[in-house]
C-alpha cells in the first residue's frame, strides 16, 4: 500500500496577501521628546556643517574653502563646439567590400551612409563619412557614393574609373534618418558660413555647387534653389553713401 504525501500550499487570494517579512519598517519619528532618542537635536548633534538643514554635503572637489587641487592646475586649450569626427573609409577597403558582393552602387542609386554600415564597411557613422585616397591603385570598379566628405586624391581616383562622387551635407538629424531610410523629414541644409562655401564648390564636389546640381542624376528642386540663394552673395553689390556728420 503505498502512501501519497501531499503538501498543502496555501491558495493565494485577497484575504491572505500581506507585505514581504521586513519589507515594511515604521517612520522614524524625530523631534518629539527625549524619550524617543531623536528628540532636541532629532540625531543630527550640535551645530556644525552637518546639523544645518538641506542636504549638508559640500558638493564635489570642495575642500574646506582652500583652493581645490583643480584650480591650482594649469589650463590650455579649449573645446572646439563645432568639431566633427568623420568616419574615414579608403578606397582599398571600398574595393574589397565590392569584390566581395557587400557594396553595389549606380548613378540612380549611390552608397551612403546607410549602406557603409550596413554592410559593416564602418562600425560608427560618427558626423558622417568621409572618403580617403589611400590605396588608390586597388580601385577597378566604378563606384558612385555620396559621402560627407572626400579628399582630392579619392576624388581623381574615383573619377577616373568612372564612378562619381558628390559630398552632401548633413547634420545629426539628417544623418540619422539617412540611416533609418526616412524621407517623410526634409533635410537639413548647412548653415555655418565654412560649411556654405565647402559644399558651394565643384572642387569639393559639394552637391550645391551649379556643376554638381546640374550633372547629379536626381536632384530635387529644393537643392536647385538652395544653390542659387546660397551663391547670391558673390553677385550682390553694396554701395557705400558718404556718411554725412550733423552741423552744428
Amino acid at each position: 500500500m503505498s502512501s501519497v504525501i501531499r503538501s498543502r500550499v496555501a491558495r493565494v487570494s485577497l484575504s491572505n496577501l500581506r507585505p514581504a517579512t521586513g519589507s515594511l519598517h515604521n517612520q522614524k519619528r524625530v523631534g518629539r521628546g527625549q524619550g524617543s532618542g531623536y528628540g532636541g537635536t532629532s540625531g543630527r548633534g550640535h551645530k556644525g556643517q552637518k546639523a544645518r538643514s538641506g542636504n549638508g554635503k559640500p558638493k564635489a572637489g570642495f575642500e574646506g574653502g582652500q583652493t581645490t587641487l583643480l584650480k591650482k592646475f594649469p589650463k590650455k586649450g579649449f573645446v572646439n563646439p563645432n568639431r566633427k569626427t568623420y568616419a574615414a573609409v579608403n578606397l582599398d577597403r571600398l574595393q574589397h567590400w565590392i569584390d566581395q558582393g557587400r557594396l553595389h552602387s549606380t548613378p540612380e542609386k549611390p552608397i551612403t551612409a546607410k549602406e557603409l554600415l550596413l554592410s559593416g564597411c564602418v562600425h560608427n557613422v560618427h558626423d558622417g563619412i568621409k572618403l580617403l585616397g589611400n590605396g588608390a591603385e586597388f580601385l577597378k570598379a566604378p563606384v558612385h557614393i555620396t559621402p560627407s566628405r572626400a579628399s582630392k586624391s579619392a576624388i581623381q581616383a574615383i573619377e577616373a574609373n568612372g564612378g562619381t562622387v558628390f559630398c552632401q551635407y548633413y547634420n545629426s538629424l539628417a544623418l540619422r534618418d539617412c540611416i533609418k531610410d526616412r524621407t517623410d523629414r526634409v533635410s537639413a541644409a548647412p548653415t555655418r558660413r565654412n560649411d556654405i562655401i565647402w559644399y558651394t564648390q565643384w572642387r569639393n564636389r559639394g552637391y550645391l555647387s551649379p556643376q554638381a546640381v546640374e550633372r547629379m542624376p536626381l536632384v530635387s528642386e529644393r537643392w536647385r534653389e538652395l544653390s542659387k540663394q546660397l551663391l547670391t552673395f558673390k553677385t550682390q553689390s553694396f554701395s557705400k553713401k558718404p556718411i554725412i556728420l550733423p552741423t552744428e
